[in-house]
C-alpha cells in the first residue's frame, strides 16, 4: 500500500509517464511561419498560440474568447485541476485509477512575457501545416459527444479562463505534461515522452529546438512534492 501511495502521488504531482515514446523525425523541413509557446508554471506546462492562427473548422471553443489575442491550453485530472485546495484523496485516486480529465483554456492579449511574469517560456516556430495536427489534438481532447462546440464546466483558475470536459482519461501513463508532449509531437517536434516526466523535463527538451524567452531552471527544480503548484 505504501508503494502504491508513493507511485500515485508521484504520478499526479510530477506528471510521470514511462511508456516508450513513438519515434519522431527531427527534420523540420518546412519554413516556419507561426509561433507557439510552451509555458511552465512550475509543475505544469501549457501551450500558447495566437487565436488567429487556429485553423478554420478546428477548436470552436476559441469563440468563447472573442477579444483574446492568445489562447493558453493545459490538460489534467479534472477533480484535482478544479479543486479549490489540495486534497490528498483526489491525488491518490488520480494516480491509482483512470479518472476524468479537463482542459483549462485561458484567453488573453498583450505580451506573453508580461501575462506570465513568473513562468518559464520557450518559443517554437513551425508552419501552419504542422500547427494543424497540434490543434486537432486539442480539438479532439474535448468531450464532444456529438456536439460541435463544448460548453465550459465553469470559470478557470486565473484571468479570462474556463474549464472544459475532456474525453480522455487521466492515469499513471497519461498525465498533464505527457499531454503537452503529445501535442508537440503531433506537430512533429522531436520530444520524448519518457523524458517529459515533469515540467522541467518538457522544458529541457523544447529548449533544444526553440528560443528561450525566459528559462530559469531553478524554478522547475524544487522539491518533489509541491501539490500547491500542480496544474496551477
Amino acid at each position: 500500500m505504501r508503494t502504491a501511495l508513493i507511485l500515485s502521488t508521484v504520478a499526479v504531482l510530477g506528471c510521470a509517464f514511462i511508456e516508450p515514446a513513438a519515434k519522431q523525425s527531427s527534420t523540420l523541413d518546412d519554413a516556419p511561419s507561426v509561433s507557439i509557446y510552451v509555458v511552465s508554471h512550475g509543475w505544469h506546462t501549457g501551450i500558447v498560440m495566437r487565436r488567429s492562427d487556429v485553423p478554420a473548422g478546428l477548436w470552436p471553443e476559441r469563440a468563447d474568447f472573442p477579444e483574446a489575442e492568445y489562447l493558453e491550453v493545459g490538460w489534467g485530472d479534472r477533480a484535482y485541476y478544479m479543486a479549490p485546495a489540495f486534497d490528498l484523496w483526489i491525488t491518490i485516486k488520480a494516480g491509482l485509477w483512470p479518472t476524468a480529465s479537463a482542459l483549462h483554456v485561458v484567453g488573453f492579449s498583450g505580451p506573453i512575457m508580461g501575462y506570465f511574469p513568473r513562468s518559464d517560456i520557450v518559443e517554437l516556430e513551425l508552419s501552419a501545416r504542422r500547427l494543424e495536427p497540434l490543434v486537432r489534438l486539442i480539438h479532439d481532447s474535448h468531450a464532444r459527444e456529438g456536439a460541435e462546440r463544448v460548453a465550459p464546466l465553469r470559470r478557470g483558475l486565473y484571468g479570462n479562463s474556463r474549464f472544459y470536459p475532456s474525453g480522455e482519461r487521466f492515469h499513471l501513463f497519461n498525465t498533464c505534461n505527457v499531454w503537452t508532449a503529445r501535442a508537440l509531437r503531433a506537430a512533429g517536434f522531436p520530444i520524448s515522452t519518457p523524458l517529459a516526466l515533469t515540467a522541467a523535463g518538457v522544458l529541457g527538451q523544447v529548449r533544444q529546438f526553440g528560443r528561450c524567452l525566459r528559462c530559469n531552471t531553478e524554478s522547475n527544480s524544487g522539491p518533489l512534492f509541491n501539490p500547491a503548484a500542480l496544474c496551477r
